[in-house]
């Protein structure tokens, strides 16, 4: 069990050269580029207390693992170690099952749920249990699975921007799309093609990849927060509205209501 905590023990080397800035961490870059995810999900938490008390309390959820990707992401890239891998991985599937179970639109329901969300997300917890084991078990494959999750989650998100009447909404699902798009390029290249990279001495790919996807996840939590509330509590009237100034279109989006009603009590 030791032996999993020790530095360099997991099998996943990125692209970024080890120790080369600091002695005691691994991938100086990649690690500290993890910062937007302990920066922005505080400010978040803040801008959706008027979500998280009349829609789903459990919004606030995601900002939290969020946080926790962050700190599993720095430790895993400071260390190199399995544990760190293994919980960075798990971090990431924990987000997709909380998101999913929050915001998969009930119309999509298969009909043995009966349109409750309560056991959609029962359901999806016992999937997320089972891949957290499977995850444990072959550590080696775990990037290449996670990152096949973002295709249903982005092809959702296209579906959704084409029934959207709000052009701010749209615009602001284009870039989430567009900055997605970018970062799996990021990905990509830095796992397949380091030694191209390396040569023009820029191994950094890996680091523009945490700071593109957490702006494209939160960005893309935010957007299946306005549509939820816009398929299943209209009369809510969710708006769009930004951080510090709302006629900013490139600052901080978050979700307010115009009317205020409890939401019901099949929520997650």
């Amino acid at each position: 069990m030791w032996k999993h905590l020790q530095p360099g023990s997991s099998p996943v080397d990125w692209c970024e050269g080890n120790y080369l800035i600091s002695p005691l961490i691994a991938e100086f870059v990649n690690t500290f580029s993890n910062v937007l995810f302990f920066l922005l999900p505080p400010v978040l938490i803040h801008l959706f207390r008027e979500y998280g008390r009349f829609v789903n309390p459990a919004i606030h959820v995601i900002w939290i693992l969020l946080m926790v990707v962050g700190m599993s992401s720095a430790y895993f890239h400071a260390t190199l170690s399995l544990i760190g891998q293994l919980l960075d991985e798990l971090a990431i599937l924990w987000v997709f099952m909380a998101a999913f179970s929050m915001f998969f639109p009930r119309r999509f329901f298969p009909y043995c749920f009966q349109n409750d969300r309560k056991l959609f997300s029962m359901a999806a917890v016992v999937l997320a249990v089972l891949a957290t084991g499977l995850a444990v078990l072959h550590p080696a494959a775990n990037a290449f699975a996670l990152m096949t999750l973002g295709l249903p989650a982005f092809f959702l998100l296209i579906h959704e921007l084409r029934r959207c009447r709000c052009s701010r909404v749209y615009r602001l699902g284009i870039r989430c799309a567009a900055i997605w798009l970018l970062a799996v390029t990021c990905w990509i290249n830095d796992r397949l093609f380091c030694d191209a990279w390396s040569a023009i001495n820029f191994p950094y790919l890996h680091a523009f990849w945490h700071v593109f996807i957490f702006i494209a996840s939160y960005t893309a939590c935010v957007l299946f927060a306005y549509f939820s509330v816009k398929d299943e509590q209209p009369h809510q009237t969710p708006v769009l509205k930004y951080w510090p100034r709302d006629n900013f279109e490139l600052g901080i989006p978050y979700v307010t209501l115009r009317c205020y009603y409890k939401s019901d009590s099949n929520q997650i």
